[in-house]
């Protein structure tokens, strides 16, 4: 702990009690964010995918699906995170 030489002194704790503190800590999940971040630039994938479930809505025989746009979207979304995801891991 580079950051923390004289700190926990100074603060009048122990290094321990710190530590303790941090583990406690709720962890964020990045990814959530990252997908949000990343959905603007999968525009094209979002519109088609939009554009085939207003092109099935009517369809009753249950035949019709928009899987493909679904995976192709959120395949777009995936890989964007993936490139700055795995820097953010602990």
């Amino acid at each position: 702990m580079t950051g923390f030489c004289c700190l926990p002194e100074f603060l009048g704790i122990t290094l321990e009690e710190l530590e303790m503190d941090r583990a406690d800590e709720e962890p964020v999940d990045q990814k959530k964010y990252l997908e949000e971040s990343c959905k603007p630039k999968c525009v094209k994938a979002l519109l088609e995918y939009q554009a085939c479930v207003k092109r099935i809505q009517g369809d009753e025989t249950g035949n019709k699906h928009c899987t493909g746009q679904y995976f192709d979207y959120w395949s777009c979304i995936d890989k964007c995170v993936a490139q700055k995801l795995f820097s953010k891991l602990k």
